[in-house]
């Protein structure tokens, strides 16, 4: 038998709890500079005394909330009267505009447009917006409509369409399609509707391998390549492992027209898939910019141009120490005043911190900026932390998707951070600067007898780099992509 029963216990422990302030600081921190925009963006449509300011010198600070008037000389109804000579109400009236300004000068909400020949932001950028760009799957099915067949075939090739991925590949087999109990077409249908699959733009869409991709290429290309044809056909397993003597005993054939017909195949499309659909790739702005002057020595500056100026709206900070003013309105209006000034903060503290850290950057690595990439030393994110003084998740939080422009090129601020190793003469190297001599040592090395792992591991030795273990330089040179020396020999 079980027994239930409750009691009450109290205990005391210490609980670390984020402002609302300091989470938002660290949230900005954390955004790259196109993400911060549209925060900004989002900020100024949700935060109705926020606003925008032409001047990047005006500020708008926030003032102590006024104390009680002790008349309500200025709050009186304004009154125009033809028994009196209304000097009161003018009196009023001289007030009320010295204290808003005159009517037509008032800072009152920002609508973006001041004057009505001025455009819309936001109509030009739409408007200058490229369309959508089709997908490879209506691509496909585009082509597919206008292909005369069978309804079985018809209806087995949309099926097939929806299981090709992004790269152009059928990414299953037929066999997994057919199911007698869902469709009305067979497993020969399938077959027949991938043949005419293939034949649909872009070419080599549809191949279940890349052998097939590039046989599909290559039928259709526009120039005999039937010699092509029968090397893939025929010898891909030893076209992998870049047997060319084999090859060349097989096809009865020069060794130089092989490497011709290689280089040939080279510029068939691996993923032709690719081709179709939007692109992936996202622009990149950079949020540092360094310069170097005529000494040599660099400086460093925030791409500020990008960012609005923002201030609070005037006309709010006062109607919210209006005690005329219903209270529940000027609560709204403070809790808003504060929530703007906690993000301009916020905004102003995360320009300060990546300037720092950048700075900071730019004087450890002072060599990688005058020599290039294979003088990039090791620098861990706790040395420049302990220099700019903050914790050293600010560190990770200030260059995550931050970019440097500078004479080595536009540069993520994390590629700057990486461990790496001593040499007998106690020089340190990043893993990025011996990655660096590796490529370079592949690229220069004689195609017709490549070096072996050992062989580069001794130039590195040799180049100072120090000793670096054979898989070490084995990892290295997969994370290239650079072929073991088999195969990158040409013969």
């Amino acid at each position: 038998m079980v027994k239930m029963s409750m009691d009450h216990q109290m205990r005391m422990e210490q609980r670390m709890k984020l402002a609302p302030r300091m989470i938002q600081a660290m949230e900005v921190l954390q955004l790259p500079l196109l993400a911060l925009q549209e925060k900004i963006e989002t900020e100024l449509n949700s935060n109705p005394v926020l606003e925008l300011s032409s001047n990047p010198d005006e500020t708008a600070p926030l003032e102590e909330p006024a104390k009680e008037p002790a008349e309500d000389f200025d709050e009186k109804e304004l009154v125009v009267r033809e028994d009196s000579d209304n000097a009161e109400d003018f009196r009023r009236l001289d007030n009320t505009i010295d204290e808003f300004g005159d009517a037509g000068e008032w800072t009152r909400p920002s609508f973006r447009r001041s004057d009505p020949s001025d455009s819309d932001k936001k109509l030009e950028a739409m408007q200058n917006t490229a369309a959508a760009q089709q997908s490879l799957n209506d691509f496909l099915k585009e082509q597919w409509r206008m292909v005369e067949t069978t309804d079985q075939v018809r209806a087995a090739g949309e099926l097939i369409i929806d299981y090709i991925d992004e790269k152009g590949y059928l990414s299953v087999r037929l066999e997994q399609l057919y199911s007698k109990d869902k469709h009305s077409f067979n497993l020969e249908h399938l077959q027949q509707a991938l043949k005419l699959v293939q034949s649909l733009e872009p070419a080599g869409v549809g191949a279940r391998d890349l052998r097939e991709s590039l046989l599909i290429q290559m039928e259709q290309f526009p120039e005999d390549m039937s010699f092509e044809i029968r090397l893939v056909k025929n010898h891909w397993d030893d076209l992998l492992e870049n047997r060319m003597p084999q090859i060349a005993k097989k096809m009865d054939a020069a060794a130089e027209q092989i490497s011709k017909a290689i280089e040939r195949m080279s510029k068939l499309d691996t993923s032709p898939g690719l081709r179709v659909g939007p692109s992936l790739n996202h622009p990149i702005n950079a949020d540092v910019i360094v310069e170097a002057d005529e000494q040599g020595r660099y400086s460093v500056r925030l791409t500020e141009t990008y960012l609005p100026n923002l201030r609070v709206n005037m006309f709010y900070q006062k109607m919210s120490r209006n005690r005329e003013i219903d209270e529940n309105t000027r609560k709204f209006l403070q809790k808003n005043i504060r929530s703007a000034q906690w993000f301009m903060d916020a905004v102003e503290q995360r320009k300060q911190t990546l300037l720092k850290v950048a700075s900071a950057i730019v004087e450890a690595q002072k060599e990688f900026f005058d020599k290039g990439k294979l003088y990039l030393k090791p620098l861990p994110m706790s040395a420049v932390a302990e220099k700019v003084g903050v914790h050293i998740a600010t560190i990770s939080r200030a260059v995550s998707g931050k970019y440097m422009q500078c004479p080595q090129g536009i540069l993520p601020l994390r590629g700057f951070f990486s461990a790496g190793l001593e040499n007998t003469t106690g020089q340190k190297h990043s893993y990025d600067a011996v990655r660096a001599r590796i490529q370079q040592i592949a690229d220069a090395e004689d195609k017709s007898n490549p070096l072996s792992d050992e062989q580069i591991q001794k130039e590195l030795a040799q180049s100072g780099m120090g000793r670096i273990a054979r898989r070490t330089v084995a990892k290295y040179r997969q994370i290239l992509d650079i072929p073991t020396a088999r195969l990158r020999k040409k013969y």
